[in-house]
């Protein structure tokens, strides 16, 4: 069974760089991302392909071997492919895109669906994920670009935010809010220390955004809460506000419907808005081709004339 391509590429890329740091930045990929390649390349060949000699990596004679099988392949290749790009005027092809999962499932398909109308020759593949997750896959190659939560507290990121290009797109309003009946049983006003004694709605029993909500209007954040109910979907959240099961968190536009017509209350102490920012991610030196760049412009546009919920960075 021949090796898989993308392990063959990462090759060629350490052999014309000597190093699997040097051949990460040209692959826009992590070091880690790199050795992984070439291990399991090793394993599937079952021989060493590289030694280490003072830091630079040499190759073996299967390394050579297989470079000289690698190297006229790639050539022919990147002719072929820079022949199509020069030739390619009008969006076609695959888009990779992340986006948080709420988000994704309803706005990115109907945006999708008109951009489709204008370029019937292009496909997506949405996946709908965790920050954490979206950015290690953008930094594995393994999505062209997403649209990631930047959330209001401290996030670790592959290879730390100056490795990527960050571009707000979308900010939304994080809300602590119940029910009505919740509201009338338990709440008499907004006092900090009447708040943290209620029953609280949490996503996969992560505290992050209450202190951060409590922490922006109280400059306190509580060190437990009470959790009587954990889900690991807004929708979920927002179906337990609904039945009175406590407080919860959630972006504001999840809940609009029900705020507007009483049937859930937002906690608001002040006028201090808790915001988390949607942003597109990429690495900072990728080069977007004409179906990235023409899919981010329509989503920018879509935004502005479809989703005025939503506060546009």
């Amino acid at each position: 069974m021949l090796p898989d391509l993308n392990r063959l590429k990462v090759f060629f890329h350490i052999f014309n760089e000597q190093s699997s740091t040097a051949a990460a930045k040209k692959l826009h990929i992590t070091q880690s991302g790199v050795s992984q390649h070439l291990k399991k390349l090793e394993e599937e060949l079952q021989t060493e392909l590289f030694t280490r000699v003072n830091r630079r990596l040499v190759p073996t004679a299967a390394g050579n071997k297989l470079y000289g099988i690698v190297q006229e392949f790639m050539d022919e290749l990147e002719q072929g492919v820079r022949h199509i790009n020069d030739g390619m005027e009008t969006p076609s092809g695959p888009l990779r895109i992340g986006a948080p999962s709420e988000f994704g499932k309803i706005y990115l398909p109907p945006m999708f669906g008109s951009f489709r109308r204008k370029y019937p020759a292009v496909t997506m593949e949405l996946e709908l994920d965790e920050p954490k997750v979206l950015f290690e896959k953008v930094a594995a190659g393994k999505l062209d670009f997403a649209y990631i939560d930047i959330l209001p507290f401290f996030m670790d990121t592959p290879g730390g935010t100056s490795a990527y290009s960050i571009e707000p797109v979308v900010r939304e309003e994080f809300v602590l809010a119940c029910s009505k009946e919740y509201y009338q049983a338990r709440i008499n006003g907004t006092d900090y220390d009447q708040l943290k004694q209620l029953d609280f709605i949490g996503y996969k029993k992560d505290l992050s955004l209450f202190r951060s909500w409590f922490r922006l209007h109280y400059d306190h954040e509580p060190q437990n809460l009470n959790l009587v109910f954990i889900a690991d979907s807004s929708e979920a959240i927002v179906s337990a506000i609904k039945a009175g099961l406590g407080a919860g968190i959630t972006v504001s536009h999840l809940m609009n419907r029900e705020i507007n017509a009483g049937e859930i209350i937002a906690i608001r102490p002040d006028e201090e808005k808790l915001q988390n920012t949607i942003a597109c991610v990429q690495f900072k030196n990728k080069q977007p081709n004409i179906t990235e760049k023409a899919f981010q412009e329509h989503f920018q546009l879509e935004l502005s004339k479809n989703y005025a919920k939503l506060d546009l960075g």
